[in-house]
């Protein structure tokens, strides 16, 4: 049976889930087999398996950076929030329907059978389980019913390290105060306290460091630095799209819709140095564009309600007519059709029809059988500034409700496509000729653009962070926590 550690938070976004990739990748270098392991993620980015599961994109990073296939197991829960009260439920892999708050907490206790045998069969398989905690263990109006932080750590027995993030600042209240709403118990399992995020000299940190530690009776294990690797986000609390940067020789706008879901797709265009990737929510963001990009959402007909409203649809189909290339991905592509429909009320309310953008010839009808699976294949004759794309081989991976009829893998009209190839743009080559037709259409060379391997690149990239965590992270406390020598 696998040795097990913890990571849990003091809050969302302390850092826990690039910790626990950095722990993965560190002790896959050490030569052990490692598995993460979170047993219920609340998330809009997810991922397809190869046998069509469907599971949270951060379990997906730390099984990359611990060198092994996805697996649903790994995130037997999956929570897609619909509304700001009720979410998608996926368990094993397999959506169950939506549920309101209220509902889904009477039935939690049902889904731990699931959680534990996907945990028990992982740690069959593995070495070490590395396990991720969701939001803070010191929720007390939620611990109850906790099969995420605490009440997961005590059925399969895992010790705990606290990460707070100082760069919010408080770091010392967050930690003191979550050890303290913690019950006995509870404490007992808290191994090593992490400080994340730290930007500076750790030495101006020691005297509060001491003081913390007598405090709370635990080990610091760590003050982990402000990490710049390029390895995917969580989905609302992402950075990507606060940043403010200079236009550069190529242009593309991501409408941020209010329930974006799988922005990752356009992750590799961030990594060409003469490219700007912005996230805009109004008219005055858009700007002119070389072009628009359309994500996914979990709510196609609510958030094309509010592209509409928000004066950004009759921008993006004027900027169409006038040339501009427009691309949709899964959601985004089914808005720009003439027409969505959800008889059954399978997305939004039964019986609902609006129409769409009217800028490709597709209508889409929701049903309740959700479609997920893995795709590749080479793309079908593309015409306009996208052509040289004609041919080329894609994989990614599809995850939808709604049907459009019988269309090739990347639909083309005029200067707009769409598709619901998640991934699309990771593929080997994808992205360099989508921004070479553009370089072109602009009278530029594509010799402007930095080529480079995105396979190599990501795994540089988690090589980064296991660097960073284990020349910042107590790694003997850890091997003794494994042991259960502390």
């Amino acid at each position: 049976m696998a040795k097990n550690i913890m990571i849990q938070g003091t809050m969302s976004n302390a850092g826990k889930s690039l910790l626990a990739a950095g722990l993965c990748r560190v002790l896959r270098q050490d030569g052990l087999r490692v598995a993460p392991f979170k047993s219920q993620n609340m998330a809009l980015n997810s991922f397809i398996t190869a046998d069509g599961g469907e599971m949270g994109r951060a379990q997906v990073v730390q099984a990359e950076a611990a060198g092994v296939a996805p697996d649903v197991r790994m995130n037997p829960i999956l929570l897609k929030p619909t509304t700001d009260r009720g979410s998608q439920v996926i368990v094993g892999g397999k959506a169950l329907g939506n549920m309101d708050a209220a509902a889904y907490y009477r039935r939690k206790r049902e889904f731990v059978p699931a959680v534990l045998e996907a945990y028990e069969s992982l740690a069959a398989e593995y070495d070490v389980i590395v396990i991720e905690g969701a939001g803070s263990p010191a929720e007390i109006n939620l611990k109850a019913d906790d099969i995420v932080n605490m009440g997961l750590a005590k059925l399969v027995d895992a010790p705990v390290l606290l990460a707070g993030d100082i760069d919010r600042g408080g770091v010392f209240a967050q930690l003191y105060g979550t050890v303290a709403l913690l019950e006995a118990e509870e404490r007992r399992r808290i191994k090593g306290l992490i400080v994340n995020k730290f930007r500076g000299d750790p030495a101006i940190l020691r005297p509060g460091l001491a003081d913390l530690e007598r405090l709370c009776g635990v080990p610091v294990a760590g003050v982990i630095p402000y990490l710049h690797v390029d390895i995917d986000d969580e989905d609302s609390l992402t950075e990507r799209f606060h940043r403010q940067g200079e236009r550069r020789d190529i242009d593309l706008a991501v409408i941020r819709l209010p329930k974006i879901s799988n922005f990752t797709d356009f992750g590799p265009f961030e990594r060409y140095d003469n490219v700007s990737l912005r996230y805009v929510e109004s008219l005055r963001e858009l700007g002119r564009p070389d072009m628009i990009l359309l994500p996914g959402t979990k709510s196609t007909i609510a958030d094309l309600l509010w592209l509409r409203q928000s004066g950004l649809e009759a921008a993006i189909q004027k900027a169409a007519a006038a040339g501009t290339p427009v691309f949709g991905i899964c959601g985004g592509y089914q808005m720009l059709g003439r027409s969505i429909s959800d008889p059954d009320g399978a997305e939004a309310e039964k019986g609902t029809q609006i129409t769409g953008m009217g800028l490709l010839p597709t209508e889409t009808v929701f049903r309740g059988e959700k479609r997920q699976t893995q795709v590749s294949g080479a793309l079908n004759t593309v015409e306009g500034v996208l052509a040289p794309l004609s041919g080329m081989a894609y994989q990614g991976y599809e995850i939808h409700m709604g049907r459009s009829g019988d269309q090739p893998p990347l639909l083309g009209s005029g200067c707009v496509y769409g598709t619901y190839i998640h991934g699309i743009f990771d593929a080997p080559g994808i992205a360099d000729a989508v921004l070479g037709a553009l370089c072109r259409k602009k009278g530029l060379s594509p010799a402007i653009l930095t080529a480079f391997d995105p396979a190599a690149y990501k795994e540089r990239q988690y090589d980064l962070l296991a660097q960073a965590v284990r020349e910042n992270l107590d790694m003997d406390l850890v091997y003794r926590i494994l042991d259960r020598a502390v």
